[in-house]
């Protein structure tokens, strides 16, 4: 039933050798791996607002300081992406700032950029989910209790989505992310030609309130005037440079595309950078213009500025919004692309839990995908589903993974010299000084907001992942053997039977017991009391059976004390390697019968487990 149950969600199992039909061409990669950064034009602008607006509180003076951030972000973009194109070609395996840093600046530098991709990526589901949310909460005037169970809702189904498999997943999202650019891109420009052509005006305010999209705190700070102070200032930047999250993904994923995979992946990359730059910079050219005035749970203002420049909730505000909320939906699809890949990297390396290298039925790596919903779900829940309380927490890992994946690219051009290295090198020394200042910037200017966390638990990630290769290292150091040592080793075995009464489950454990030919075997039976130690010591008798039979007494009707115990003791009266304890169990028909028995072997079995030199082992008797 489960196994069918699974079937109909994920779809069948997909064979290794299959695993070449399941790469994606570049119409496919772009929504897979760039809808994360082409949907933070959702936000970004509303971001760096309720920054001037809600905080430095500098009223309509706000929207003049819009353009010229909107234009330094675009720049740092740039900077960006011609570091991250040389990265495609240099290292095609994937694995982005980790694999830069681990080749070229050492293993601590790598463990800080491949805490902080993950930490990205859990952020970029949680942010990406939650602004979806509020975009159709926008459209649909829906109240704040909605945003979590919707949020988790749409974790839920991107996570099935991603279980099925790369491919699968990607023609699923294609539609919508393109269907974001046109109706982003109309609204750009209809709103512009309104505004240069029809002499459209900024939306009133008035309206605004009336609607219910516009809360009172936030009408207050249209009034105020105030003096934009230089942290303030900063505070906005780093919340409008959030615009570039996303970018490093098509590095991390390039094995993902088809052959020739860099190549591809280098023309994905520059797609993504045209569409990401000139929308955001449109919004908030237009943003500058029409003026949606918000505060931090108020309606978009890209749902603000399409009601106004469309004249109402028509059809193409409502594809607008529907849009919004299916690209920020979808661009978790992002980090579900790569939080798995990079972790199972990581994972192979030994600085993670071995099963997140694994592979699941559908060629996915199904435990990543899990484990980062589960916690992106944790996250929605901790902060409410409110993407402006995210958004503090979201920057950090973004600029320390470019700043030492550049870093890094420096390292690798000095240690190569290929032609014109040195260029390329300048290159990414601008690009490292320059994300190297933002994320300092960002931690700055929003350290009292939350920024503090994600540096805080990128230092623990790196901790934990030195701890876990600690524990590989020296279980790998206690399992290593010589050839040599082969023929020498040799087990002293003694065979312990639990023998609850005479039944047909104990004479087949018995039966298996003496096949295994130990130097002792013993039958142990636990009695509470004289009586029952005669019963079975008659029905011993009666059956005839010649193994020995050890009783121990257990006055308060415990099992697991008194079997240990004898184990124990056994240990001390006899020099045993192994100790094999056996458990006979029967199985019934249908799985509710198990509720009718007690689970005393399970218990048992447990215990046991964690004793040295003991090997633990059930033998079923099925009673059908």
């Amino acid at each position: 039933m489960l196994s069918s149950f699974k079937r109909l969600l994920v779809g069948r199992p997909i064979a290794s050798s299959d695993e070449h039909h399941q790469r994606i061409r570049k119409l496919i990669a772009l929504p897979v791996f760039a809808s994360d950064a082409i949907s933070s034009t959702a936000y970004a602008t509303d971001e760096i607002l309720v920054v001037l607006l809600a905080q430095a509180g500098i009223g309509v003076a706000a929207f003049t300081r819009l353009v010229p951030i909107a234009i330094i972000v675009c720049i740092l973009l740039a900077i960006v992406v011609t570091s991250y194109r040389q990265t495609l070609f240099a290292y095609p395996s994937g694995g982005g700032s980790y694999i830069v840093s681990r080749e070229n600046l050492g293993v601590t530098p790598s463990l800080v950029a491949g805490a902080s991709l993950l930490v990205d990526y859990v952020l970029t589901v949680a942010v990406s989910v939650a602004g979806g949310v509020l975009a159709i909460r926008s459209a649909a005037n829906l109240s704040a209790s909605w945003a979590v169970p919707l949020c988790l809702f749409c974790i839920v189904l991107m996570t099935i989505a991603n279980l099925r498999g790369l491919k699968e997943s990607g023609a699923l999202f294609a539609g919508p992310t393109y269907f974001y650019i046109v109706m982003l891109i109309a609204l750009i420009a209809v709103g512009l030609y309104r505004v240069f052509v029809q002499d459209l005006g900024a939306i009133p305010i008035e309206s605004l309130v009336e609607k219910g999209q516009l809360s009172e705190e936030a009408l207050e700070h249209t009034k105020q005037a105030g003096a934009l102070s230089l942290l303030l200032l900063l505070r906005a930047f780093s919340s409008g440079a959030v615009a570039l999250s996303g970018v490093e993904a098509v590095s991390n994923g390039v094995p993902a595309f088809q052959k020739p995979e860099s190549r591809n992946a280098a023309t994905t990359l520059m797609w993504m950078a045209g569409i990401l730059g000139s929308c955001f910079f449109g919004i908030s050219l237009l943003a500058s213009h029409l003026k949606p005035f918000r505060g931090e749970d108020d309606a978009t203002g890209i749902a603000l500025m399409a009601q106004h420049v469309y004249g109402g909730r028509g059809v193409l505000f409502w594809a607008t919004q529907i849009a919004t909320f299916a690209i920020l939906i979808l661009a978790a699809n992002t980090a579900y692309a790569d939080f798995p890949r990079l972790s199972s990297i990581i994972a192979r390396d030994g600085f993670l839990p071995r099963q997140l290298g694994n592979r699941g039925d559908r060629l996915v790596y199904s435990n990543g995908i899990l484990f980062l919903a589960v916690v992106a779900g944790v996250l929605i829940v901790a902060f409410k589903g409110n993407i402006s309380a995210l958004i503090p927490l979201y920057a950090v890992g973004v600029f320390t993974g470019f700043t030492l994946s550049q870093a890094g690219m420096v390292q690798h051009h000095r240690a190569l010299r290929e032609p014109r290295w040195q260029l390329s090198a300048a290159i990414n020394a601008i690009g490292a000084v320059t994300t190297g200042t933002v994320a300092l910037v960002v931690v700055v200017s929003k350290f009292t907001e939350g920024a503090y966390l994600p540096a805080f638990v990128i230092a623990f990630l790196v901790w934990l992942f030195r701890a876990i290769r600690k524990h590989y290292h020296r279980l790998g150091a206690t399992l290593r053997v010589a050839p040599s040592e082969a023929t020498a080793i040799s087990v002293n075995h003694t065979v312990v039977v639990l023998v609850g009464s005479v039944h047909r489950g104990v004479l087949q454990a018995l039966a298996y017991a003496r096949s295994l030919r130990p130097e002792r075997l013993v039958a142990l039976h636990v009695a509470s009391n004289e009586e029952e130690q005669e019963r079975m010591e008659e029905r011993w008798r009666e059956f005839g059976l010649e193994d020995p039979l050890e009783i121990v007494f257990s006055p308060y009707r415990e099992l697991t004390g008194p079997v240990l115990r004898y184990i124990d003791q056994l240990d001390s009266r006899h020099d045993n390697d192994i100790i094999t304890v056996i458990i006979p169990e029967f199985v019934v028909h249908r799985w509710w019968e198990h509720l009718l028995h007690n689970q005393s072997a399970l218990v048992l079995k447990g215990r046991l487990l964690f004793r040295k030199n003991t090997v633990v082992t059930s033998i079923p008797y099925h009673t059908h």
